[in-house]
């Protein structure tokens, strides 16, 4: 038998070039190898979004529009919103009994949004408690492994802790999840930090060729190169990074320009938003065909919520009653 995955995006913007590289070229390629949940994960956009959550449904069809496009087949994966399956917050608040507030406390992940975010009040219970219900979306599909960058094993590392607690205070009901180490490339924000709709420096996937063009010329390049005469330092460039995820082959070409002073940071620009429009076109034509009619997303996702619910009752009910002594 396979192995089973389970991952998930929070519903709460449309999908950007970082969710491409970072994300869905990877699932697709486990599909084949592995037995796929993925899951529009909105109880956890909500954390965020409470004060005006009214977008998140039209951004799920949009969000799994993408993942489609993307690669990510039904007929190979379960693709389900998570608050259409129940166990997941049943096994949450049962998770929430055994977790002491220390291991949520120095979740890096949790201070590091708190101290970014200023738009939002993160200072709620549910945020504090966020990684408590990724572990229950995790192990509520007994899963054996999740993908993560390097930046998220500590994530990992928590659901694996409250597994281990689990199974130490009642009974070996839960596995404890390996981590699928993938190598994400390196991609900032147009702005250089973070790309992230918090901070509104994403290219979309759904970006019409002039946004992608606008967009791309704003980018931060070479700080060191004033003048068109200058060499410039292909190393801390953020537009060359984009050559080496999106158009690879060019890569020694740009260096030599960017060294040598052969073109100047406007033109490079201009030929990174023809790379990146040519990139994207495939997906976007199959997203138009996918979005022409909504209700076979609406069925994928009544369809997954399903598989996944059949799946994750036989785990609760095992928890309940190793918790209960049932």
């Amino acid at each position: 038998m396979k192995k089973r995955i389970l991952s998930g995006m929070r519903p709460t913007g449309r999908l950007h070039l970082g969710h491409l590289v970072g994300a869905l070229s990877n699932w697709a390629k486990l599909q084949d190898k592995y037995d796929c949940f993925f899951m529009v994960a909105d109880w956890h956009a909500l954390m965020s979004e409470y004060e005006d959550a009214k977008s998140m449904n039209e951004y799920a069809i949009d969000n799994v529009a993408d993942w489609i496009a993307c690669g990510i087949d039904p007929k190979k994966s379960v693709i389900f919103v998570q608050s259409d399956v129940k166990e997941h917050l049943e096994l949450d608040m049962i998770f929430s009994c055994i977790t002491p507030l220390g291991w949520l406390e120095r979740c890096p992940t949790y201070k590091e949004q708190l101290k970014e975010i200023k738009n939002k009040d993160l200072s709620t219970y549910a945020f504090l408690g966020y990684p408590v219900l990724q572990a229950a979306d995790i192990l509520v599909y007994k899963a054996d492994a999740v993908p993560v960058g390097q930046d998220q094993l500590p994530h990992l590392e928590l659901t694996r802790e409250i597994a281990r607690r689990f199974n130490h205070l009642y009974s070996n009901v839960f596995p404890e999840p390996e981590a699928i180490l993938t190598k994400v490339p390196k991609l900032l924000g147009t702005d250089g930090r973070k790309m992230s709709k918090s901070y509104d420096n994403t290219i979309n996937l759904s970006d019409s060729s002039s946004m992608i063009k606008e967009k791309t010329q704003k980018m931060f390049t070479d700080p060191k190169r004033i003048r068109l005469t200058d060499p410039g330092h292909p190393d801390i460039c953020n537009v060359f990074s984009y050559y080496e995820v999106f158009n690879p082959q060019k890569k020694d070409e740009v260096q030599d320009w960017c060294i040598n002073a052969k073109l100047g940071c406007t033109e490079c620009k201009q030929r990174l938003a023809d790379a990146l429009i040519e990139t994207l076109a495939p997906i976007q034509k199959k997203r138009v065909d996918i979005l022409k009619n909504k209700s076979i997303i609406k069925k994928i996702l009544s369809d997954g919520a399903k598989k996944a619910g059949e799946l994750a009752f036989e785990t609760l009910d095992s928890a309940k009653k190793a918790v209960f002594k049932a």
